[in-house]
């Protein structure tokens, strides 16, 4: 999965393992939720951590919501949910990788 290059411009807060933001591991890098965004560190800034196309988790039938026992994470107007190292979110009757 390829994902968007957007610098998050004056992001003076760093993140780590104290920060106090929740760290969300992604495929060879881990993002941190700030605000309802993913954050993650490229060299000397951060960018926002978004898929670049719409990616079909296929097979997955597991229904997630508040009690299905992975954690969620708001991400904009949605909430993913981190399972098997990959970032959920319904979305038209299925569900994506984020």
């Amino acid at each position: 999965m390829n994902t968007v290059h957007q610098e998050h411009p004056a992001h003076s807060h760093t993140h780590g393992p104290a920060c106090g933001h929740d760290a969300v591991p992604h495929g060879d890098h881990v993002d941190y939720a700030h605000d309802g965004h993913l954050h993650r560190q490229h060299t000397d800034h951060w960018d926002e951590c978004e898929p670049g196309a719409h990616v079909t988790h296929a097979g997955h039938d597991h229904r997630h919501g508040e009690s299905c026992g992975h954690r969620g994470v708001r991400h904009g107007d949605h909430v993913d949910y981190l399972h098997d190292g990959h970032r959920h979110a319904e979305h038209e009757g299925h569900w994506d990788d984020h």
